[in-house]
């Protein structure tokens, strides 16, 4: 009688066991190759009072121990550790620049710090989302700095072999976010522990890159998203340079989308005047169902059968009619007369911005799907639930986030 074959173990036992020995072999020849370096370096460094020092460092390998020299430095005087300033570790630096590299965007691509640290912990030793936080603020802060001083020079396309472009496409907007107000973590205050402001958002691509979906949904395959926590004008001013370093100079033509906030069109008219402005056809439409409400309250039919006909005649080319239509509009009193009132001026003041069936004739966008995403996106990353930022936390990670979406990302982390 056979004896029964000794069973198989796992396809996933082997595969684990095989990672583990091999990320082990891994950190003992990193360990090794970075001891080496680290003793050729210490001979050729002058240093007063050396003595041996233990350097850990966290890779995704795992950690590593080195035996580094430590001492003075004949000018200034100053004590360091010449091989942690070569490798330009910062002081309390434990992470090496490839695993932070890997866990800085691991960040901007989840929802969250606990869920960047649940996936870290799938391809990489131990890591808590404190750690990440300290993370994000030491290189968001570098991101940031980097992104001021960009902004200083002038821009310079990024690919300029390219051939002109026939339109592109500048969509602004904004969403509001929770910061901690005065009153935070306060248990008697007459001040707000939470305070909602506004991140503006631009999007810019060139026409050439829209493109759709087999089932017909809309695509872009190339944009930048630019965001700003503060005065629309110096967003406007780095929104514009990444636009001219996409292309927006190959552009022959301009188009300008936005919503009737009126610092969408102050911003217009200051950065990009010869740009042919749209107003974005949903929000128009928003405000034509507000004054059949106004007019009709909940009245179906009557609210349906009044805002369609003049939302077909906005999108399809008789646009003056229904603005004469609704400027005739009389008086009426109450809460009704004033949201009447209201939309009556909305509408002449973006009367020319509304032709939309000569803008769908050319084939150019009629609405801000592009932008509205981006903030959507946005809202989904930081304004989840339990989410209050401050200021310089928010702006750290935005600045890590348009690094990446961007392509600063190689800049960020040449010297790092």
């Amino acid at each position: 009688m056979e004896p029964n074959p000794k069973p198989l173990p796992s396809l996933a036992d082997i595969e684990r066991e095989v990672v583990a020995e091999s990320r082990e072999w891994g950190r003992q020849r990193l360990e090794e190759r970075l001891q080496k370096l680290a003793e050729e370096h210490g001979e050729v460094s002058p240093l007063k009072q050396r003595r041996d020092r233990l350097l850990t460092l966290r890779s995704e390998l795992g950690e590593v121990k080195l035996v580094v020299d430590y001492g003075q430095h004949p000018d200034p005087g100053q004590w360091g550790c010449p091989v942690r300033e070569a490798w330009q570790l910062g002081p309390h630096q434990k992470l090496t620049p490839g695993f932070a590299q890997k866990l800085c965007f691991t960040v901007t691509a989840t929802g969250s710090y606990e869920a960047a640290a649940a996936v870290a912990n799938c391809w990489a030793q131990s890591i808590d989302d404190t750690t990440l936080h300290a993370l994000v603020r030491r290189m968001g802060a570098l991101a940031e700095e980097q992104a001021q001083r960009r902004y200083e020079e002038p821009a310079v396309e990024r690919m300029p072999q390219r051939g002109p472009s026939q339109l592109g496409v500048l969509m602004v907007d904004g969403c509001q976010l929770r910061y901690r107000g005065p009153g935070w973590g306060k248990k008697k205050t007459k001040q707000d522990r939470v305070e909602w402001h506004e991140l503006k958002l631009g999007v810019f691509y060139g026409h050439e890159a829209a493109a759709q979906t087999e089932a017909g949904r809309g695509l872009l395959i190339d944009k930048i998203v630019v965001n700003w926590q503060d005065q629309a004008m110096e967003w406007g001013r780095r929104l514009n340079w990444e636009a001219v370093r996409e292309g927006l100079g190959r552009a022959r033509q301009t188009l300008y989308l936005g919503d009737g906030a009126e610092w969408v069109w102050n911003l217009k008219k200051d950065r990009w005047q010869e740009a042919v402005e749209l107003l974005d056809f949903y929000h128009g439409s928003e405000h034509l169902w507000n004054l059949g409400h106004a007019l009709h309250g909940e009245q179906e039919p009557a609210l349906t059968q009044w805002v369609a006909p003049l939302r077909h005649q906005v999108r399809h080319g008789k646009e003056q009619a229904a603005l004469r239509q609704i400027a005739q509009l009389g008086p009426r009193r109450g809460e009704a007369g004033k949201v009447i009132r209201r939309e009556q001026n909305y509408f002449a003041t973006h009367a020319r911005r509304m032709n939309y069936q000569t803008m769908a004739k050319r084939g150019w966008p009629i609405g801000s799907g592009a932008v509205e995403s981006a903030c959507r996106q946005k809202q989904c990353r930081f304004k989840r639930c339990g989410q209050f930022w401050t200021k310089s936390g928010l702006r750290n990670l935005c600045a890590l986030d348009e690094a990446r979406r961007n392509r600063h990302w190689d800049e960020l982390w040449a010297k790092n």
